[in-house]
C-alpha cells in the first residue's frame, strides 16, 4: 500500500511538471477541442502575458505561468 501510495504521488508530480513544459498553443489547442466538444459555439480564445486583463476569463496558464489563456464569449 505504501508503494502504491509513493507511486500515485511521484506521477501527480511528473504530470505537474510535464504541463509546465506545454506550449500556449499546444494548450489553447486543448481547450478549444474540449470547448468545442461541449457544443459552445462563438467564442475566442487569446494568449496573453499574465495580467494584462484582457477582458474575459482565464482558462489556463501556459509557458510556466508567464503567459494566460483567456476565454470570451
Amino acid at each position: 500500500m505504501k508503494r502504491f501510495i509513493l507511486a500515485v504521488g511521484l506521477l501527480s508530480l511528473a504530470g505537474t511538471a510535464f504541463a509546465d513544459g506545454k506550449s500556449c498553443e499546444e494548450l489553447k489547442a486543448e481547450i478549444a477541442a474540449k470547448l468545442d466538444a461541449k457544443g459552445v459555439s462563438s467564442y475566442s480564445l487569446e494568449i496573453v502575458d499574465k495580467g494584462a486583463g484582457a477582458g474575459g476569463k482565464v482558462v489556463g496558464t501556459c509557458e510556466k505561468g508567464t503567459k494566460e489563456i483567456v476565454y470570451k464569449r
